[in-house]
């Protein structure tokens, strides 16, 4: 059995940002995952980015080796659903198993959890009954990995766990995006670089990325710290077939190195377009 995790996590500046998403529903499409496209906002928005994302089913296997390589990265990784307590909810399990670690029933959900009970007796006008068989059952969303630290849930009180750097929040977007808002602003304020990041870009008319590769690589070498970016479209409705090619990083820097990119792109027999800055 290996050590509790510790917290607060231990993360180097240039930390990377991992997402899993937990469900059958989202594979068979009976669902639409929403995580992906808020998580990327949630990150941008303290001037992070995510690196990767990952969608797995309810099998209890698939979602622990997932969650092995979680654990093994060091990155920061959300994961979302799979949390509660019914047959198909695997996630705290196999995060506890993911560690080589028990499971127990965590002191600080577990009195939360009974408050909500007891909250929810008084607005049905029922009387709480703490043995009663399905409020037992109801405590199992509290047992976490041994060493866990909760997330508070300010939807309705039942939290999400940390282990490390891993954070495991519900599948429902109205209790976990408040919950990784919570995790970001409350372990990763260090990150942030919100004050410190810009991105610069140009539509290119005309050329192929192949031919603009030596550039971008020649930039990137000369500019440490500054990320190169192409993004081609085929049928855009307003540029039609383009490229937008462009900076981002450090304002001081990304300014420099735009300049160098604009500076080489006059020997490409290229037509540019509109200029775009983004913060």
């Amino acid at each position: 059995m290996t050590q509790p995790p510790s917290l607060p996590p231990s993360v180097k500046p240039d930390a990377r940002f991992g997402l899993i998403i937990v469900g059958d529903e989202i594979l068979s499409g009976k669902r639409t995952d929403k995580h992906l496209p808020k998580v990327i906002e949630l990150l941008k928005a303290r001037g992070l980015q995510l690196d990767y994302a990952e969608y797995v089913g309810d099998s209890p296997d698939r979602i622990t080796a997932t969650l092995k390589r979680a654990f093994a990265s060091g990155d920061v990784v959300f994961s979302t659903g799979g949390i509660g307590a019914t047959p198909d909810d695997h996630t705290r399990q196999c995060a506890a198993r993911a560690q080589g670690l028990s499971l127990a029933l965590h002191t600080q959900a577990e009195a939360l959890i009974r408050q909500r009970m007891q909250e929810s007796a008084i607005e049905q006008g029922t009387v709480y009954e703490a043995n009663r068989p399905d409020n037992i059952h109801r405590l199992n969303m509290g047992v976490f990995p041994v060493g866990a630290e909760i997330i508070p849930n300010p939807f309705n009180k039942i939290p999400g766990f940390t282990c490390g750097t891993v954070h495991f929040v519900p599948g429902f977007p109205v209790m976990a995006w408040p919950m990784m808002e919570w995790v970001l602003d409350t372990h990763y304020p260090h990150l942030h670089k919100v004050s410190t990041w810009i991105e610069q870009s140009v539509i290119v008319f005309g050329a192929m990325e192949a031919t603009l590769t030596p550039l971008m690589e020649e930039i990137e070498k000369a500019f440490a710290g500054v990320k190169v970016f192409s993004l081609p479209s085929v049928d855009h409705p307003q540029y039609g077939r383009h490229i937008e090619l462009g900076v981002k990083g450090e304002p001081a820097l990304v300014s420099q190195a735009y300049a160098v990119l604009l500076s080489g792109l006059k020997g490409f027999d290229a037509r540019l377009g509109p200029e775009l800055v983004q913060k």
